[in-house]
């Protein structure tokens, strides 16, 4: 059982490293101790499908004192005159995605935001109120690239690390995918970035700008969710405004 499910992070890492990523050259042949091998191809969008259809929120729903469809994205904003009490999600009412990919594009002008997956709404905390696991995003990218859980057990991985989640709720590093600090140069402050998640049974897949930041592996089988909601998050603060545009789904 072991072997069997890292075999699956590395296939899943493996399929991953290529997201987004742009071949300066044609792919070239290689010899290994299995003989010639092609180098791998780039991911493409084969089996994805639009859930924004980029011009309205249909499909969609949040609060639209704060969340609205425009140029071609969907658009969280606040200002001085519109501020936050507290957290808001826009949340997508399709279905509730178990073992899936997730591609979008993003950009933020200030504060905080998030990706939910396999999410819960929570009435009693507000309209929009979401709780799980969160591709996190903040305009210091001191967290952009890491795994968060929203209203639960927190950070689950930094930015540049593989880890796993043990029954006993310890978060145990298993590698590091990279310095931290040199993977934020990946991030475009102020302009759009590629966000590519894959989640398959208990394993968590973060990509962007095509390079790995985050793998989350749960075993936590109190804590961890396998199924849920996705949403897009407003953070409470000073006035931001984050865009999200090309988002597509695909089913595992």
């Amino acid at each position: 059982m072991m072997l069997t499910r890292f075999c699956t992070v590395c296939f899943l890492l493996s399929t991953a490293s290529a997201a987004f990523a742009q071949p300066t050259a044609p792919p070239q042949q290689k010899k290994g101790g299995g003989g010639m091998r092609a180098a791998p191809a780039p991911d493409d969008n084969t089996g994805f499908s639009p859930i924004f259809d980029g011009s309205t929120m249909k499909g969609w729903e949040g609060d639209t004192t704060f969340w609205r469809a425009e140029d071609g994205a969907l658009v969280g904003e606040t200002t001085a005159e519109k501020p936050l009490k507290g957290n808001t999600f826009l949340i997508w009412r399709a279905g509730a995605p178990k073992d899936f990919e997730l591609k979008l594009e993003y950009r933020l002008n200030s504060t905080n935001s998030g990706i939910q997956i396999r999410s819960v709404q929570l009435p009693e905390a507000g309209p929009f109120v979401l709780k799980g696991y969160q591709a996190d995003i903040d305009a210091q990218n001191r967290y952009t690239g890491m795994m968060y859980e929203e209203r639960g057990r927190g950070f689950l991985a930094m930015r540049g690390l593989f880890n796993r989640i043990a029954a006993d709720k310890r978060v145990k590093t298993v590698a590091s995918l990279g310095d931290g600090e040199a993977l934020k140069e990946v991030i475009k402050s102020g302009d759009w970035n590629q966000v590519h998640i894959i989640a398959q049974g208990n394993i968590i897949i973060q990509v962007l700008n095509g390079r790995v930041t985050s793998v989350v592996v749960d075993e936590d089988t109190q804590g961890r969710a396998l199924e849920g909601l996705l949403g897009l998050q407003l953070h409470v603060g000073p006035p931001m405004k984050v865009e999200f545009r090309n988002i597509l789904l695909k089913t595992l």
